[in-house]
């Protein structure tokens, strides 16, 4: 999912960015699969270096392939959740 995507699910369609500050404070105590979470071009959007890589072996550990350096085929690999889901 994009952070978008998460935004918009959560009542809150341009708030992409309060996604990505609740992800990065919140992950390491809540066990968020933060890794899971790219940028709307399909990208790894962290600029931290460690992180980035973090994110990226994390994602190819399950199976996710990277194109060139830091694209994810969203077409392929983007979780849409039906509405259900949201409940």
């Amino acid at each position: 999912m994009s952070y978008g995507q998460i935004a918009k699910a959560a009542g809150s369609p341009r708030g992409a960015r309060q996604v990505v500050r609740i992800l990065h404070s919140m992950s390491g105590k809540y066990n968020l699969p933060w890794h899971r979470v790219i940028n709307s071009k399909g990208e790894i959007g962290i600029q931290d270096e460690e992180l980035f890589f973090t994110q990226k072996s994390l994602l190819e550990d399950e199976g996710v392939q990277i194109k060139g350096k830091r694209t994810i085929d969203m077409e392929k690999y983007r979780y849409q959740p039906d509405g259900d889901e949201y409940l």
